[in-house]
């Protein structure tokens, strides 16, 4: 999808420099306000630099590659990696919080951070100075109380400003907790300042704002259809994340003295034991913030603009080819492959990749896993570097609900055109890892590009409705209005089931009868595979005892498998040593080869599970014929035991099926799959999730680190 168009880039020296010179000076504003902002034009154009700067950083820092590729979408009871701990143990300490904290006095800290200006910290402070310059210029323009006074395009643009610099903040304090504060152009506090204080001025400056601004679809200048600008439907969502996070447990520093946005001391209520010098906790006046961000999220909900919310399915219940589909949760991921230029109908903001061009790291990191080559494959490699727990996948989705085979697939890509099974021994693309992502998949694009690898042009999709509902239906029930939690619960998570299937309030007194923790246990299963777990279960305090229980249901899976040769799951489900694949010709048989939703086809060994198969045409993109046109794999077994030496096994083999190890290689690498899971995490311990700063930062910040990590 296309990227902003920048107009007049670097007006007048507007977007500045390094992340490095805006720390170290203190210079008064660069820009003649009055002349830069005495038009749209010109404002727009600013703002469209600073979006660069953060379309830079969000997908190659925060979001799709960088931290959010080492531990957000790999570190989680959901979400793992795929390849041997010690073959990349940068990344696997952080994920797993440095074996339980014991491990970051001897974490190197450029082992996975480069001690230069592509570091996250950098390029997110670089867009708070580009975000600062327009802010300070606006305030000191002569026009500043007209632009004020009532919504305006010039107003608006003064929202996104405000918005730009909130985002990166809230990015900067989720990886490394503390940071410096620069609201002014060319300032920056001395020092570490504590994350409290940040969120609230961020928030107070949003909610000054947000009235300024216009709903998505209304913005003045801006297509109805782009999704790639803050609109005021984001600034809500964004107020809503902010007090989420504000009001949630955190780990902080001992040494850093928390105070809110007036500078006054908070009380911090703590859970667990301290870790190096750290505690976690949240703000003992978590509920005000819960308040300020229901207000918001109901004004969102109220006021979506253009965001649509599908209950049922656009696409009906069949396409021509006899495809299953009636399932609108599946639709947002279709419409995200559709076409360059095109935001999905649920999206509040995606930020805009090109096909062809630049590093499209999500659909390649996280997408479904293909083994072709980097070059004119069917498709082009895709690593997969976001795995799936085998525990959660089989004991904990609910079989009926659509959204499990949405998010996570058995099978990969060749990379010519055909299905495989992945194993579960350590490596990439589908060639190893075990259960991959399924959310993005160039098979589905409708014009995928095939000539390179990591160009396939899938927008980020950063905020979307169904979080806000989530969001929403968490403050109230944290509140004490379960009613209205019930609501948005049921509205999010009954669209992904079958009528009558559900079943929410069996789900809720599963939940301990909690519609809170129902709540948060659902948006586990809205966004698995997108990194949003491990967050979520860290600012709810759940991390501990949620970890742990995926380790020890790890164990009962690896000893049932061990012992007997298959583990059966409350939920019914069997994982066992074993299962029989075939390749078919399913563009004959079925219609298609891409498969859809496979929910009440459970007997068809092609079509479930859904969501898998191949690009109904790659010969029209250049593969070569396929011998027999066996593009599809029919699976037998993977969710109930055949014993090898049952009549069921003999007669499968005789019709072309092959025994093919599944659990089993989960035991040849039990350690990868068991011990490395959050290696020696206790639960109770301060989780230590953040990142060291690098030296560089270090000396130019004039801090130290905390939480364990060296100084040098």
């Amino acid at each position: 999808m296309k990227k902003l168009n920048i107009i007049a880039f670097g007006i007048l020296g507007l977007m500045v420099a390094s992340c490095s010179d805006y720390l170290e000076t203190s210079s008064p504003s660069i820009v003649d306000a009055d002349f830069v902002f005495s038009n749209e034009t010109r404002t727009r154009g600013a703002l469209d630099g600073a979006y660069e700067t953060w379309r830079d950083a969000a997908q190659n820092s925060v979001f799709g590659d960088g931290l959010f590729y080492a531990a957000d979408v790999a570190g989680s009871d959901i979400e793992r990696h795929p390849e041997g701990f010690t073959n990349q143990m940068p990344r696997h300490y952080p994920e797993c919080f440095y074996q339980n904290g014991t491990y970051t006095s001897q974490y190197t800290l450029d082992s996975y951070l480069k001690n230069d200006q592509t570091h996250p910290y950098n390029r997110l402070f670089k867009v708070i100075g580009q975000a600062n310059a327009i802010i300070t210029a606006i305030e000191g323009s002569a026009k500043f109380g007209e632009i004020t006074k009532e919504k305006s395009a010039l107003s608006q643009m003064y929202g996104e400003a405000m918005a730009l610099r909130a985002v990166s903040y809230r990015e900067l304090i989720k990886y490394f907790g503390d940071v410096p504060y620069a609201g002014t152009n060319g300032k920056v506090s001395a020092g570490l300042v504590s994350r409290d204080s940040i969120y609230d001025i961020c928030i107070a400056d949003l909610q000054k704002v947000v009235g300024l601004m216009y709903p998505l679809g209304q913005m003045p200048g801006v297509e109805a259809s782009d999704k790639h600008y803050f609109s005021k439907t984001f600034v809500q969502g964004l107020i809503g994340r902010l007090c989420l996070e504000a009001g949630g447990y955190q780990t902080r520093r001992n040494d850093i003295k928390p105070v809110n946005g007036k500078g006054e001391a908070l009380t911090i209520e703590t859970k667990g034991a301290e870790n190096q010098k750290a505690t976690y906790g949240r703000r003992s006046d978590w509920k005000n913030l819960y308040e300020i961000a229901r207000t918001h999220l109901a004004d969102l909900i109220n006021e979506p603009g253009t965001v649509k919310f599908h209950e049922t399915d656009p696409r009906g219940t069949t396409d021509k080819s006899g495809r299953t589909f009636n399932c609108p949760y599946q639709y947002f991921f279709e419409q995200m492959m559709m076409a360059d230029a095109a935001y999905a109908d649920e999206s509040i903001y995606e930020y805009a990749m090109t096909q062809g061009s630049g590093n499209d790291g999500r659909p390649y990191s996280f997408g479904r896993p293909s083994s072709g080559g980097s070059k004119n494959a069917y498709p082009c490699k895709s690593y997969g570097q976001g795995r799936i727990n085998p525990a959660y996948y089989y004991g904990k989705f609910n079989p009926k609900d659509m959204r499990r085979d949405v998010s996570i697939c058995v099978t990969g890509s060749a990379g010519d055109g055909t299905e495989k099974l992945i194993p579960f021994k350590p490596g990439s693309k589908s060639d190893a890892g075990g259960l991959s992502l399924n959310k993005w998949d160039e098979n589905r694009q409708v014009n995928p590009w095939t000539a390179a690898q990591r160009t396939s042009g899938i927008n980020g999709p950063y905020m979307r409705i169904s979080e806000m509902y989530l969001a929403y239906a968490e403050v109230c029930a944290a509140l004490g209005d379960d009613n209205t939690a019930t609501t948005y619960l049921k509205k999010v998570r009954e669209r992904s089931f079958r009528s009558g299937q559900a079943d929410t309030e069996t789900f809720i007194r599963e939940c301990g009868n909690s519609v809170w923790r129902a709540v948060i246990e659902d948006r586990g299963f809205e966004f698995a595979g997108e990194g949003d777990r491990r967050w979520t279960l860290i600012r709810t305090g759940l991390i501990g005892e949620v970890i742990l229980d995926i380790k020890s249901l790890t164990t009962e899976m690896m000893n049932g498998l061990a012992a007997n040769g298959y583990y059966t799951f409350k939920n019914g489900n069997q994982i066992s040593l074993y299962v029989w694949t075939k390749m078919v010709d399913a563009k004959t048989d079925k219609g298609h080869r891409l498969t859809a939703n496979g929910v009440g086809l459970e007997d068809d060994p092609v079509l479930y599970p859904g969501w898998r198969g191949q690009n109904d045409n790659w010969e029209s993109y250049g593969a070569k014929a396929i011998a027999g046109n066996k593009t599809n794999l029919a699976i037998k077994g993977l969710f109930k035991h055949i014993a090898p030496d049952s009549e069921e096994a003999k007669s499968l083999e005789a019709d072309g099926y092959t025994k093919q190890d599944w659990g089993k290689g989960l035991l040849n690498a039990r350690d990868e799959y068991e011990k490395y899971l959050f290696y020696d995490y206790d639960g109770n311990k301060a989780p230590i999730y953040l990142w060291p700063f690098t030296h560089n930062i270090l000396v130019t910040g004039g801090f130290t680190n905390g939480y364990g990590f060296k100084n040098e």
